[in-house]
């Protein structure tokens, strides 16, 4: 799954979340997901958050497979910016 097709499946839960800020996960070379409020994108942009990680874990983490607790705590993700943003996501992914 490439980060085109993780948009999609995440685009209901962020049209619907009511989500007021905005964050990207950057996965180095396979692209970005970028979440502005209520949409979503693979286009790159300046976001108030942004998590740095694999794509092999933003698709386990998107299927739920990967505790985002966890996954900070293990290093498997980075976060730079504002660690509220980053929290707050939790409603819309996995």
């Amino acid at each position: 799954m490439g980060v085109k097709e993780i948009a999609d499946r995440l685009r209901p839960n962020v049209e619907s979340a009511g989500f007021q800020h905005s964050a990207k996960f950057d996965t180095g070379p396979d692209g970005v997901v970028v979440i502005d409020g209520n949409t979503i994108s693979t286009e790159d942009a300046p976001t108030d958050c942004t998590i740095s990680l694999s794509l092999a874990d933003l698709e386990a983490l998107i299927a739920g497979d990967l505790s985002p607790t966890m996954a900070f705590m293990t290093g498997k993700i980075k976060v730079e910016g504002d660690m509220s943003v980053a929290m707050a996501l939790g409603q819309m992914v996995g």
